[in-house]
């Protein structure tokens, strides 16, 4: 039992971590290193981050309202 306990730990550990990582085209890393002002990399990071984050919001909200049928 506590094994499990332990193994859940250990996942999220892993999951929670950052990491350093440059996955950009070679298009889009010309462009945002060749501009001074860095503003088109800021944009590109925040549209990443929206990219990513609404899977997790859609996912999180089905699995609400999974459990909200399930518990009337």
């Amino acid at each position: 039992m506590h094994t499990k306990y332990l193994f859940l730990i250990l996942i999220f550990l892993v999951l929670l971590t950052p990491m350093d990582v440059e996955a950009q085209c070679a298009m889009c890393r010309a462009v945002l290193e060749s501009e001074s002002t860095g503003k088109a990399a800021e944009g590109i990071n925040n549209g990443i981050v929206y990219l990513m984050a609404v899977p997790y919001v859609l996912v999180a909200a089905l699995f609400y309202f999974i459990y909200r049928k399930m518990r009337t």
